[in-house]
C-alpha cells in the first residue's frame, strides 16, 4: 500500500521534530520507503531492513476492519500470543524485530527508524520488557517515538511515545 505523504505541513513538522541524525533505517514496505523519501528527499539511500515489516496477519491480511472476527475480551497476554490463521502473533513480531533493533542501535549515534505501528510497539516491548503491555500503546501515523540508551549495549529507555508535530 502506498503512503499518503500529501500533508506537507505535517511532513515538515516531523522533519523538524526529528532534527539531525546519523543513520536512517527503513522498513522495506513501500509506504515506509515513501515516507522516508518524503521526510528526507535529499538523504542518501537509507538502510532497508526487511525484518522491520509490520505484523503479518495471515488469512486476515488486507481484510476490512468490520469483517475481522470478534475475538471477544482477551487478556493482554492472550492477545499478545494470538495468531490469525497463517499469521504471526504480536509476540512473534517482537521476537522478529528485536535483532533488527539491536543492529540499528549498534550503528551508534542518533538513529531514525521509519517503520510501522506494530514495529514501534515491538520496540516499546523491547524497552519495557513487556510484550503484553506494549499492546496498550496507540501509535499515530507520522508520529515520533523516542528511545535512549545511556551506555553502549545498555538498557533502553522510552523517552517519548507517539509525538505528533502537526
Amino acid at each position: 500500500m502506498a503512503a499518503d505523504c500529501s500533508d506537507q505541513a505535517a511532513i515538515a513538522a516531523l522533519r523538524a521534530g526529528v532534527g539531525a541524525f546519523d543513520h536512517l533505517v527503513v522498513s522495506a514496505a513501500l509506504r515506509c520507503v515513501q515516507t522516508a523519501s518524503a521526510l528526507w528527499p535529499n538523504r542518501l539511500i537509507p538502510r532497508i531492513d526487511p525484518t522491520l515489516w509490520e505484523q503479518y496477519f495471515g488469512a486476515w491480511e488486507d481484510m476490512h476492519y468490520a469483517d475481522l472476527p470478534d475475538l471477544g475480551p482477551l487478556p493482554a497476554a492472550d492477545l499478545a500470543t494470538h495468531r490469525a490463521p497463517g499469521g504471526e502473533s504480536f509476540a512473534d513480531i517482537c521476537a522478529r524485530i528485536q535483532p533488527a533493533l539491536i543492529r540499528a542501535a549498534d550503528l551508534g549515534g542518533h538513529i531514525v527508524i521509519v517503520a510501522h505501528a506494530g514495529t514501534v510497539r515491538a520496540a516499546i516491548a523491547h524497552a519495557t520488557a513487556s510484550v503484553p503491555g506494549a499492546l496498550a500503546f496507540q501509535i499515530a501515523p507520522l508520529s515520533l517515538t523516542t528511545f535512549t540508551m545511556e551506555a553502549p549495549n545498555g538498557p533502553w529507555s522510552v523517552a517519548s511515545v507517539n509525538r505528533v508535530f502537526a
